[in-house]
């Protein structure tokens, strides 16, 4: 069974920083392209930010020079550093796999974290 469980979201000030994590289990975690998504009230989920396992990473236009994805293939964890953080950045963060760097096939979810961006 899959399970993909987010940690590190909470409130913080326009200007701050967090650090999202994305502990797996279930999988063999080094084949798997990992990635965050992210859903603002709404609005459609969107692609934050992907890694393979090769390590190269995919960013949002809106997240580039600010954000980081990372990722521990012996602790089977993905990261997310956020820093400069937006107001526009608010919304429920997901970590998500897939066996296919294309995203094609099955992709499973986490339960997702909240991020809220106010001062």
């Amino acid at each position: 069974q899959v399970q993909l469980v987010e940690s590190g979201g909470g409130l913080v000030q326009p200007g701050g920083s967090l650090r999202l994590s994305c502990a797996a289990s279930g999988i063999i975690f080094s084949i798997y392209v990992m990635g965050w998504y992210r859903q603002a009230p709404g609005k459609q989920r969107e692609l934050v930010a992907t890694i393979t396992s090769a390590g190269s990473t995919v960013y949002a236009d809106s997240v580039k020079g600010r954000f980081t994805i990372s990722r521990d293939n012996a602790e089977n964890t993905v990261y997310l550093q956020m820093n400069n953080l937006k107001p526009e950045d608010t919304a429920v963060y997901y970590c998500a796999c897939n066996r296919d760097s294309r995203w094609l096939g099955r992709t499973y979810w986490g339960q997702g974290t909240q991020v809220t961006v106010s001062s």
